[in-house]
């Protein structure tokens, strides 16, 4: 099965090395992956913020980069969902509708990818910790990936994994929303931040990386002694 790896711009930037975990876990599962180099940005930021037509260069240079792909994986809940919504953008559209329906059809989500297409439980993961895990909200209310990430992370060998306080909660970074509304976004992480607290928890894991990296941000600030981890890099730890 041919695979390719949709990075994003945060794992890109901030986050190389969940981009790597990734392509190490669905090369252990069989999977040849490809990295198309004409990816960029899926366009969301644009559009969240209103410029919908300058965001559709940057949705159809996607569409050109991933033409040719089987299927299109990404360690994004968020940025998955940015493209399946392509087809809404180019209804009526003779030169771009099928091309976005095609790219929306073939993408899915790191843990749905495996769970779903690859009817894949167990990675054969082994990491020891004590650990909560933060819902995103695009990939679980948007998306509609709920059971998946904790369907592989209950067969990661030596893991507790705790139930997280409110966990329906969105962490407060929203993309453009944290900085727009960067009070609201703030009481919002701190809120999160104490139910993680709760949990006596000493690893965060999530499938979002900017979720991550906004939940990350307080925890270090405050100096708590929590890792924070993406699923993709749980699921390629290994024994010895």
């Amino acid at each position: 099965m041919k695979v390719s790896l949709f990075i994003t711009c945060l794992a890109d930037v901030f986050y190389p090395e969940v981009g790597m975990d990734v392509v190490e876990v669905l090369e252990r599962a069989g999977c040849e992956v490809d990295f198309p180099e004409e990816q960029t940005c899926c366009g969301q930021p644009a559009y969240s913020t209103g410029y919908l037509e300058d965001a559709k260069e940057a949705m159809k240079q996607m569409m050109r980069a991933f033409a040719d792909s089987e299927y299109v994986v990404t360690p994004s809940g968020s940025c998955a969902y940015m493209f399946k919504e392509y087809p809404e953008f180019f209804k009526g559209d003779p030169e771009w509708e099928g091309k976005a329906k095609s790219l929306a059809d073939k993408t899915y989500e790191f843990s749905h990818f495996l769970v779903e297409v690859l009817k894949m439980e167990d990675m054969g993961a082994a990491f020891e910790g004590r650990a909560t895990y933060h819902k995103s909200c695009h990939m679980t209310r948007l998306l509609g990936v709920k059971d998946a990430p904790f369907t592989l992370l209950k067969n990661v060998k030596g893991l507790v994994l705790e139930p997280l306080p409110r966990s329906q909660d969105c962490c407060g970074f929203g993309g453009t929303f944290s900085v727009k509304m960067g009070d609201i976004s703030s009481a919002m992480v701190d809120e999160k931040v104490e139910h993680i607290k709760e949990t006596g928890a000493d690893v965060l894991i999530g499938g979002d990386c900017g979720c991550l990296m906004n939940i990350g941000g307080r925890i270090e600030r405050e100096g708590l002694p929590v890792r924070v981890m993406h699923l993709a890099e749980v699921l390629n730890k290994r024994k010895g």
